[in-house]
């Protein structure tokens, strides 16, 4: 969703709240593709101060379905978003101006790529389905959550391969 802010820096020291849908149905990243699950209206408040400075705040809740580190099974991952963005509009060389930042194209707020910017931060390092994941299986790819595998527990280490033939030489039948 975009929201025309032109209303509001032509104005000067005025403040003007919005409540956004966010549209974005998946969160696309190098990670992967994540379906959103659940999402809240983003609550937005802008204020101009003094033709000087356009300040963005605002607070949404997101839920995004992400699969477990260990076993892949899909965990609902809540994330609680909240926003101050400080834009200058006075096109001085030091601070940020509205066209280094990637919300903002002219006086149009992108609502979904601010919200993309704020999760991609908030991302966490792992994430676990519960603590004690057991994950899956080297061999057969069973998740060990559910029930146990059929496969070997121990491997062999590969430096005592050649006395393992002999055992297994001498092995009844």
């Amino acid at each position: 969703m975009r929201i025309d802010l032109s209303d509001i820096i032509s104005s000067e020291n005025k403040e003007m709240s919005k409540q956004a849908a966010i549209e974005m149905k998946a969160f696309d990243s190098k990670l992967g593709q994540f379906p959103i699950v659940k999402s809240m209206p983003f609550v937005l408040t802008f204020t101009n101060e003094n033709n000087k400075r356009l300040l963005i705040r605002g607070e949404t809740e997101v839920t995004i379905a992400i699969p477990c580190d260990r076993c892949l099974e899909e965990v609902d991952k809540g994330f609680h978003l909240r926003m101050d963005k400080d834009i200058d509009l006075t096109g001085s060389d030091d601070g940020r101006g509205m066209e280094e930042s990637n919300f903002m194209t002219g006086t149009n707020l992108d609502v979904d790529q601010l919200i993309f910017g704020e999760i991609l931060v908030s991302w966490p390092m792992k994430v676990l389905c519960r603590e004690d994941c057991k994950g899956i299986c080297k061999r057969c790819g069973a998740n060990l959550n559910e029930a146990e595998c059929q496969c070997q527990k121990t491997e062999p280490d590969p430096r005592m391969a050649a006395i393992q033939d002999i055992f297994n030489q001498f092995k009844e039948v």
